[in-house]
């Protein structure tokens, strides 16, 4: 038993025998879609008309999570660790969880221990 397959151009549906993969690039990326004649045209002349705004175009790069640097530390607490605060906020019935500790939870703990908080003038 011999088996058809039939493409479906992505655009309109239309499923002509001229329909098929047809692959193209824009700003660097290239892309596939299946598409016949009439669409494959179509797409052609959009990609002339856009060539040039693609050329000047700058390329936007997606935003990553920052890093801080182990040169530029910022200390949320002076003199104590966030296994301070976890074991201080069990104490109070605060729930923390494994990730990161809320910054209520720090304002909470700085009100408690004063000579905690970064700007605090040392004793002595």
């Amino acid at each position: 038993m011999a088996t058809k397959t039939i493409v479906v151009d992505d655009i309109d549906g239309y499923d002509g025998e001229d329909v098929t993969r047809r692959e193209f690039e824009v700003g660097g990326g290239k892309y596939a879609i299946d598409l016949g004649d009439a669409n494959y045209k179509k797409l052609h002349e959009l990609l002339a008309e856009l060539a040039p705004y693609v050329e000047k175009a700058a390329v936007v790069k997606q935003a990553g999570r920052s890093r801080k640097s182990a040169s530029e530390p910022a200390p949320r607490l002076q003199g104590y660790t966030n296994t301070d605060v976890r074991a201080w906020a069990a104490e109070q019935g605060i729930e923390v969880g494994r990730g990161k500790i809320d910054d209520e939870v720090y304002d909470r703990f700085a009100e408690a221990h004063p000579d905690a908080r970064p700007d605090a003038q040392p004793v002595g």
